[in-house]
């Protein structure tokens, strides 16, 4: 079965979902299999994205987008740093 990715929206969407038949007394397995989810990406998403409001998500996603790139840009600046370094430990 090919993967499916879901934007946070779609998430939100679903869990919000999920928590109405829920509250009229469906199981978990139930619902994840009505989602086409595992019970474990259903909780995942919940610890996740639980509680947000769909701005709220994209802003977490923008957040983590940034970090990423900017562990990146130190990564590489360590690595510069340390070939300046050998460098010029070579020429003493």
């Amino acid at each position: 079965m090919p993967r499916k990715r879901h934007t946070a929206e779609q998430i939100i969407g679903l869990l919000r979902q999920a928590e109405v038949e829920l509250a009229q007394g469906r199981t978990v397995g139930e619902i994840c299999r009505r989602l086409e989810i595992s019970e474990a990406t259903f909780y995942h998403w919940r610890s996740e994205y639980g509680g947000l409001k769909v701005d709220q998500a994209r802003r977490l996603k923008d957040l983590e987008r940034e970090n990423a790139r900017l562990k990146r840009a130190v990564a590489e600046l360590r690595l510069d740093k340390q070939v300046l370094k050998e460098a010029a430990e070579g020429n003493v």
